[in-house]
């Protein structure tokens, strides 16, 4: 017999693939599936890359937003107390203007005096600065008001009888309470 011959007799007759040619299809597909992976992971990292990127370029605005937000409380802070100095100024030119005066009458002087108070009043308002002077006859409140002491008087108990020095809020907080009597229970 042929060598051909012999070849032919030993090849299956179904037409599947020889060994060889599985190996080879395996390693193809192998190579396939190694080629396939390494573009994932190409295309991971990239995605890694830019999404690290991202962060720290996120952190990064987070800090200066932080840093411009502390510098705007400072500036804030820094010019409402500018603000408030400036409408005192004119407060203290009338008193300087007061004493310059040197033979001024009791008249003038208490003039002068009322003046002046209602120009530091007005500064103070402008500043959110309000008065706390409860009336005789409304309700103590302790968040507003301090008891210096309980009176026996013709009024309902728990209310201001008088008031012994003025309180004042700043922005809606007590800066100091209205020191007053309150009326004793019957």
């Amino acid at each position: 017999m042929s060598k051909n011959k012999q070849h032919e007799k030993n090849q299956p007759l179904t037409g599947a693939p020889s060994p060889e040619e599985q190996e080879a299809a395996q390693a193809a597909n192998e190579l396939d599936a190694l080629s396939a992976a390494q573009a994932e992971v190409a295309g991971l990292q990239a995605k890694n890359t830019e999404l690290a990127d991202s962060y720290l370029r996120a952190k990064a605005e987070t800090e200066n937003a932080r840093r411009r937000a502390d510098d705007e409380v400072a500036k804030a802070r820094k010019f409402a107390l500018e603000s408030f100095a400036e409408s005192l100024l004119p407060v203290v030119d009338s008193l300087e203007t007061g004493l310059a005066i040197k033979d001024a009458t009791p008249e003038q002087i208490r003039e002068g005096a009322d003046a002046t108070l209602k120009q530091l009043k007005s500064a103070l308002e402008r500043n959110k600065v309000i008065e706390i002077n409860p009336a005789s006859g409304d309700r103590f409140d302790p968040h507003q008001h301090q008891a210096i002491s309980v009176v026996a008087a013709e009024q309902e108990a728990n209310t201001v009888v008088s008031v012994l020095q003025k309180g004042y809020l700043i922005a809606e907080r007590v800066l100091r309470p209205a020191l007053v009597t309150v009326a004793a229970p019957k």
